[in-house]
Parts: C-alpha cells; sequence; structure tokens
C-alpha cells in the first residue's frame, strides 16, 4: 500500500496589505484582456494589487476591463502603457505571437512580468526569451499554474513509489465548436496592432475570434494545453524536453489551420509520453495524465490523483481482474488565484516564482517539435 494522508491543503493566501512602501500594493498593467486576460486582471485586483491600465486593440474588451477597474487608464496600444511611470508589474495575456516582444519590452522597461503560457512561437524564440530573462533582474512568472497545485505538488513526491516508469498518457477532450465566424465583428478592432510582428494581411474577423487556430499568432492547441500538461510529465519525471517527437492528426469541421484532433508521441530518456488531444468528444472529459510504471499506475486530472497498484507479472494477463486496486488518492482543493498569489508574493520577496523562464521553455520544446513533425511528415530530433 502507497502512504496517503488527506490532510488540508494550502491556507487562503494571504492578501496584499496596504503599508508605507509601495511594493506591498505593486500597480500594473494588463495587456490584453480577452477571455484568460481579463480574469487575469480582475485576479491580480482582487489580491491587493492596483491596476493603473490596460490594453487592447479590441474595444469591447477594453472596455470590459475598464468596467471592472475604473480608476485604470485605457490604451489601445499596448506601447503607450509601458511608459507610465508608477508600474511595478505587466500582465501579459495576449495571443502568442506578441509575447516575446512584449516580454522584452516589458524588461526593457525594468518591470516584472507575469506572461501567460505558452512561452513562445518556437524553439528559437524560447532561448531568446531565456537569455532576456537572465539579463535582467526581473521576476517573471510564466502563466501554468499547475506548478502552484498542492496535489501536484504532492504527487511529485510519490512519483518514484510507482517503479520504473515505461509509458506516460497525457489526454485532453473537449466536446469544442470552434468560434469560427466571419460576420463583422461586433466593436471597433485595430488590426494592424493585433497583427504585431505577424504576417500583414487583410483583416478576416474569423482570425481575430480564434486567433489560436491560425499558424500566424499561435502554436495550436498542440502548444495551448500540450504546454500545461507536458510540464507536468517533465516536472514530475525531473526530464529534460524530450529527445524526439513524432505527430499525427487531422482538422476536423474546423476552418482553421491547426489540427483540433492529434496524438504526439515523445521519446524520453527510458521512457515513452504520449499527448493526445480531441476536441471532438466529451468522454473522459478535460484534461488527465497516466504515469504507467512497474510497481503501480497513478492518474491524475482535475479531481486530483489516484494511484492503482499493478498486479503481479503473469503469462496469462487475460485472467486478471477487470479493475485494479486503489491504493491512494488525493483531492485537487488548490486555489484558483494560487499561481498568481506566488508571483505577488514573490516581487516582495524577490524569490524565483514557481514557474521560472526556464521550466516554460523546457514544457513547450516537446509541443513546438511536435508541431514541426506534423506540418513537415517527419520525426524531429532535438538537436543538442
Amino acid at each position: 500500500m502507497i502512504p496517503f494522508s488527506r490532510r488540508a491543503l494550502l491556507a487562503a493566501p494571504v492578501l496584499l496589505r496596504a503599508s508605507r512602501s509601495p511594493n506591498d500594493t505593486p500597480a500594473y498593467v494588463t495587456l490584453g484582456a480577452g477571455n484568460r486576460g481579463l480574469w487575469l486582471h480582475r485576479t491580480f485586483a482582487a489580491l491587493g494589487a492596483r491596476c493603473i491600465a490596460v490594453s487592447d486593440p479590441y474595444a469591447p474588451h477594453l472596455a470590459n476591463a475598464i468596467q471592472a477597474t475604473p480608476q485604470a487608464q485605457p490604451f489601445t496600444d499596448w506601447r503607450k502603457a509601458l511608459e507610465l511611470k508608477q508600474l511595478d508589474f505587466v500582465v501579459v495575456a495576449t495571443p502568442d505571437h506578441h509575447h516575446h516582444p512584449m516580454l522584452e519590452a516589458a524588461l526593457a522597461a525594468g518591470r516584472d512580468v507575469y506572461l501567460e503560457k505558452p512561452l513562445s512561437m518556437s524553439l528559437e524564440q524560447s532561448d531568446r526569451m531565456v537569455k532576456a530573462v537572465r539579463a535582467s533582474n526581473r521576476i517573471v512568472q510564466i502563466g501554468m499554474q499547475r506548478r502552484s497545485m498542492e496535489f501536484i505538488r504532492r504527487a511529485k513526491a510519490i512519483i518514484p513509489q510507482l517503479g520504473r516508469l515505461s509509458l506516460v498518457q497525457a489526454r485532453w477532450n473537449w466536446a469544442f465548436l470552434l468560434p469560427l465566424d466571419d460576420s463583422p465583428l461586433e466593436g471597433k478592432l485595430d488590426w494592424d496592432l493585433f497583427l504585431g510582428p505577424a504576417p500583414a494581411r487583410p483583416l478576416e474577423p474569423k482570425r481575430y475570434r480564434w486567433w489560436r487556430g491560425f499558424w500566424d499568432y499561435s502554436g495550436g492547441n498542440m502548444t495551448d494545453q500540450g504546454t500545461h500538461l507536458m510540464d507536468v510529465v517533465q516536472w514530475m519525471t525531473d526530464s529534460p524536453p524530450p529527445q524526439a517527437a513524432t505527430c499525427a492528426g487531422q482538422v476536423i469541421h474546423a476552418a482553421c489551420e491547426v489540427p483540433n484532433v492529434f496524438t504526439a508521441i515523445f521519446e524520453y530518456p527510458g521512457f515513452t509520453a504520449t499527448w493526445t488531444l480531441n476536441y471532438r468528444t466529451s468522454y473522459d472529459n478535460d484534461w488527465s495524465i497516466a504515469f504507467h510504471g512497474d510497481n503501480a499506475t497513478m492518474f491524475m486530472d482535475r479531481r486530483g490523483y489516484r494511484i492503482y497498484k499493478n498486479l503481479e507479472m503473469t503469462t496469462q494477463p487475460w485472467k486478471a481482474p477487470d479493475r485494479p486496486d486503489l491504493a491512494a488518492d488525493f483531492p485537487d482543493d488548490s486555489l484558483p488565484t494560487a499561481h498568481q498569489q506566488n508571483f505577488l508574493d514573490c516581487i516582495r520577496s524577490r524569490k524565483e516564482p514557481n514557474c521560472p523562464v526556464e521550466a516554460a521553455a523546457a514544457a513547450v520544446a516537446g509541443p513546438h517539435m511536435a508541431n514541426i513533425s506534423w506540418r513537415e511528415h517527419r520525426r524531429v530530433v532535438r538537436s543538442a
């Protein structure tokens, strides 16, 4: 039996308190106020930080954010927001293709940064971003919130008890009706600002509504969800990025470029990992990761983790019981704001946050390799 203790998880985070030190109530700007950006914008305000500006090229998003923090200044051009002097940190929740230029600009302005995942648009870009962060003295947290979930942190200590790992299976299933409507947008959009470093082209509303479906603005579903899950795989196993990657997939009933159904195979020293996404089914809905060891299997998902003891090896496996015994479990009672609180704590302490830039670069490396494999129809080997 694998030891298990069901105890309370992290206590509620301590909110920032007003004091004479300005860093006790740090000032921030939000760059990108869409779905995730608006949530982050509200969260940092609720945790006690002070929003002084919001920037978004789409007027309705900007209006929603200002409604949440009426004291903040609105900017269409994000570069203007970074010029504000009373600014401690920058929240970047834009499409992926803006991550690199915005991170470098924020660092050049001397600001700490909370940057949404995935870190980058390419392996080469990851390298440049890591170097830029380490050339500064800034605190940078990447938005891979599983790094701040207590049940996952506990799971890491138990992984060695599973025995030698043979296979790790990461999955994400959603019945996702992709928003590829090409009708006129409901509000004003500065299309040129949205494009930024991406190739120039006439406005296509569907590209704005679901930018993650197009290679110009993202690494698609592969780096979106894959960054989360492959980070957990590599973190739990103390593994570097995979040695090689292969991917097969399809675009099914979606007028976009990136596959919405795929399986990637990652080759690690000593074990193999698969990463499967299917946005055409609700079966086993949401994310999960199974770590298969000689002694036991750990199954992890948004409910927590469960550990199932393996049966003895046998020459007649077809006679084994249908279901293995549950050896241990632990629920996910993590606070949804724990990752943001960790960043705020690190702004004050100047300690490394839970997801430093190197971890984010390693996590997205395999998905970048898998995207190359899918687009070029070949096995991709990581260079030394």
